[in-house]
């Protein structure tokens, strides 16, 4: 009888012997070692200077990011992949935990940041992972242009059509560039490149399809739909349909790159430009404390020489700023919920405030509109 053990010993040598052929290419053992860990995995991996791409701290890096990449294409989420894994079990398996997703910038940062590699090194190894990439996104597609949390799909609110957190957005961002075989893309093969054309013209008929309209007037966006249905969708207990002062800024940025965007693009934007407007909260901010108790706390504050900011919920059909706890019961007051929830989620925000005091007159401007 085979026992548990030889199993698990038999995974740890591939997992090994997987991680050494992934490596050898790139950059050599002691190197790696040497090399990754000084720049934590995040944003700023994109933000560094031309030349530090080609360094050994970068080619450390992104052998580590080719280490986590699922046999379907995509990566987990909330992993520090600047940090190599040290056992089978730090790489979450296809269809559990944190694996293949769209959610929290997986998938989508490892990929800027592959082809920001390939741009410097022209490492086949990063190309081909990046093209892995792109398969695995145009696969995750749905048939109406949406893009789910999680592929491949799994039950519940993951296989949600999902805006929150940019997961959509994300998507179709890096597809669009491809497309356009902008740098450091442009690299993709043109085949590639006409697939991934088509997902962004179906994901913007998605886009246009999930608007909300309230009283005939376009408005905004919801952070989930039903994938089936494309009707507004709960995710989470705290997370009801609802029009979103978050999620919807990121849309309308990404509608505004379309360099020659129809009139029902244009109706998509100014609509939700004149939404964002309405639903400004003026004359609050919101202010951190810690209690009696010792615990970190917000609440929201009188002060009249406070920026508009928004709320990440908007009740459909009132536009009233809704706050829902674990308990899912909708109150119209933030100290209405318990703390955990006020501390631990982002109810308000500055989302829209960039946006509309400059990117929308630069793009009314661009596209010369009175």
């Amino acid at each position: 009888m085979v026992t548990k053990t030889f199993h698990n010993v038999v995974r740890t040598i591939v997992f090994l012997s997987a991680s050494f052929l992934l490596a050898s290419p790139v950059t050599t053992a002691q190197e790696a070692t040497q090399s990754s860990g000084k720049l934590r995995w995040g944003a700023r991996v994109l933000l560094q200077k031309p030349d530090w791409y080609a360094s050994w701290e970068a080619r450390a890096i992104a052998n580590s990011v080719l280490q986590y990449q699922s046999p379907q294409g995509g990566w987990p989420k909330s992993k520090n992949l600047a940090n190599p894994p040290r056992s089978p079990e730090d790489v979450p398996p296809p269809g559990q935990g944190q694996a293949n997703s769209l959610d929290n910038n997986a998938t989508t940062l490892p990929m800027k940041f592959l082809a920001l590699m390939v741009s410097a090194t022209g490492e086949p190894t990063y190309r081909k992972a990046f093209e892995r990439g792109v398969d695995y996104l145009l696969a995750a597609q749905y048939l109406n242009g949406g893009w789910p949390q999680f592929y491949p799909l799994r039950k519940g609110y993951y296989s949600r059509i999902t805006y929150n957190d940019g997961a959509m957005m994300n998507v179709i961002t890096v597809l669009h560039k491809v497309a356009a075989g902008e740098p450091p893309y442009d690299f993709v093969d043109a085949g590639r490149r006409t697939k991934a054309a088509t997902a962004v013209k179906r994901g913007i008929e998605c886009i246009l399809q999930t608007q909300v309209r309230q009283d005939g007037q376009l408005t905004a966006w919801c952070a989930q739909y039903d994938e089936t249905t494309l009707k507004p969708a709960w995710a989470r207990k705290y997370e009801p349909p609802s029009l979103s002062g978050g999620e919807s800024v990121g849309i309308v940025r990404f509608l505004m790159e379309i360099e020659q965007p129809t009139q029902e693009i244009i109706a998509a934007i100014e609509g939700a430009v004149a939404w964002l407007r309405t639903v400004a909260i003026r004359g609050k901010r919101i202010e951190s404390f810690t209690d009696a108790d010792g615990n970190d706390d917000v609440r929201v504050v009188d002060d009249p020489t406070a920026g508009p900011i928004w709320a990440r919920f908007y009740e459909l059909g009132t536009n009233r700023p809704i706050f829902l706890g674990r308990n899912s019961i909708t109150q119209y007051d933030l100290q209405e919920i318990e703390r955990e929830r006020r501390e631990g989620y982002s109810y308000y925000g500055m989302w829209a405030t960039s946006l509309l005091d400059r990117e929308y007159p630069r793009w009314r401007a661009k596209h010369k509109m009175p």
